[in-house]
């Protein structure tokens, strides 16, 4: 049987309301930390901006693959009706691109659909397996009316007396050490 051992990998403060939860965003973000994460149960308007979180890289990555979609249904299209199969009937052009639209739209959703997804699931961290969050019941309490910030001991500021008198002072009135299991690598 594995042995299991807890260490501390950050801290979590809990809120009533998303108001407290964006002033509390605020404090942190001028304190200075970088890594760290707001959970509510819906969305809330202006989260970002308290965070200091900057325009997403998502639609770039979108429209950019759109672009290559199209340019690909060109040259698919093109490519073959000029160079592999060409048919001269009655002196018409050998490409008319317009016969060809609905190619190049379901190429371009195409691809920027496959983008967006795996942008997504890189810039968001989408892959991982397990979070201390899940088994901390903090996720249960955010999902239903509560207002998380989760602050990372990974991050350079970090240090346990400081991050819980900070979060006290951002008006918190539950805040808890969020810890990970460790066992000793046996599988059993």
């Amino acid at each position: 049987m594995a042995d299991s051992a807890t260490r501390v990998v950050g801290m979590v403060a809990l809120y009533d309301s998303a108001d407290e939860l964006i002033r509390a965003a605020e404090k942190v973000r001028d304190a200075g930390y970088r890594k760290w994460d707001c959970h509510t149960p819906y969305p809330v308007h202006g989260l970002d901006d308290a965070m200091g979180l900057k325009a997403s890289p998502v639609p770039y990555f979108t429209i950019g693959a759109g672009f290559v979609g199209v340019a690909v249904g060109l040259l698919l299209t093109g490519g073959l009706n000029t160079l592999h199969y060409p048919i001269h009937i009655g002196g018409k052009a050998l490409f008319s691109w317009q016969a060809y639209v609905p190619i190049y739209f379901e190429m371009f959703v195409l691809l920027a659909a496959l983008a967006t997804m795996g942008s997504m699931l890189f810039f968001c961290r989408l892959g991982r397996w397990h979070s201390p969050l899940h088994d901390s019941g903090v996720m249960e309490l955010v999902t239903t009316d509560r207002f998380a910030i989760v602050l990372d001991s990974s991050d350079a500021k970090y240090e346990e007396a400081k991050a819980r008198a900070m979060l006290r002072a951002t008006g918190s009135r539950d805040i808890r050490p969020l810890a990970e299991q460790e066992d000793d690598g046996e599988i059993i």
